[in-house]
């Protein structure tokens, strides 16, 4: 089984540098732009999943055309509760919001959100569902996301969550050998 972890294309948030999971964004025009420059080579017959949120069909749209595929809120982004669409220079001297940067990241819970490790739960059973099927899957998807399927499948890298985000657009190839990244 071949599993292609595509990172959706640029939105705003990202461009601005804020939180943003459970937002509803658009591609930017860069985002589109950079898309439509990158050409991955997914085989015949694969199976296409996104996280059903706009950037991610958008994604979708712009790497493979309108192919039929599924979609799977579990693996929807980390939730930021109150500090979604904000950012550090907005936040740094909230006393909630430094709570939740200190100490353990992972299990912290910013308001109104979800910890780290309640959305890896959340990814992994998806993960497993998807793994279950045994199929070639392409699944576009979100950084913390990712991020989390490859801390669990390669534990032996020591890498934390943002070692493992590939850039907008970027990914990973997983494998039974192992990982490549795209």
């Amino acid at each position: 089984m071949k599993l292609y972890l595509i990172r959706h294309g640029k939105t705003l948030a990202n461009e601005l540098h804020i939180y943003c999971g459970s937002t509803d964004l658009p591609l930017t025009e860069a985002g589109i732009e950079e898309l439509q420059d990158l050409h991955y080579d997914f085989p015949p017959g694969c199976r296409f999943l996104t996280s059903g949120m706009i950037r991610t069909e958008q994604t979708l749209y712009y790497l493979c055309g309108d192919v039929a595929h599924k979609m799977d809120k579990r693996f929807r982004e980390i939730d930021f509760g109150l500090f979604e669409m904000h950012g550090y220079e907005e936040l740094k001297d909230r006393a909630d919001y430094q709570e939740w940067i200190a100490g353990d990241f992972e299990s912290n819970v910013p308001p109104m959100g979800e910890s780290g490790v309640q959305m890896t739960k959340r990814v992994l059973e998806g993960l497993n569902a998807l793994l279950e099927r045994g199929e070639d899957t392409v699944l576009i998807t979100h950084g913390g996301v990712i991020a989390a399927i490859m801390q669990h499948l390669f534990p032996e890298e020591n890498k934390n969550r943002y070692q493992w985000q590939p850039a907008p657009g970027g990914g990973y190839l997983v494998t039974e050998e192992g990982y490549q990244i795209l």
